[in-house]
């Protein structure tokens, strides 16, 4: 793996997290900053660790401290989650979440109104 391969898996990543997780920046530590926290925790350190190794492979002397099969895991983790992402899914999940939210709240609602009802007199 050379300079280029590194840079080009940084830049697929890049691409995947803007067209998944509709997340904007220059490049793939941007994307990472603006919108890691919409990744796992051990996908978000892959990612990481991809961009980290990109910028390393761009400096002669730091070059070396890259571990390739590292990265190339990195990158299959990674592409492999966000290949996985379906963006109607989640809007869906979102809206059941959103959904389920409103529900236990005016569960929650009806048993204080109840509660103070009851603890008035009225019932």
């Amino acid at each position: 793996m050379t300079i280029t391969s590194v840079q080009k898996m940084a830049d697929r990543v890049a691409e995947l997290m803007e067209e998944r997780l509709k997340v904007r920046g220059a490049g793939l530590p941007e994307k990472l900053r603006r919108g890691g926290r919409l990744l796992p925790r051990k996908v978000r350190v892959q990612a990481q660790y991809l961009a980290e190794a990109c910028r390393q492979a761009e400096h002669p002397h730091l070059r070396v401290r890259v571990d390739m099969a590292r990265v190339a895991g990195a990158y299959d983790a990674t592409v492999r989650h966000l290949t996985g992402i379906n963006r109607w899914q989640r809007r869906r999940v979102a809206a059941l979440d959103f959904l389920a939210s409103a529900a236990f709240n005016l569960l929650v609602l009806a048993a204080l109104v109840i509660a103070v009802l009851i603890w008035r007199g009225y019932l």
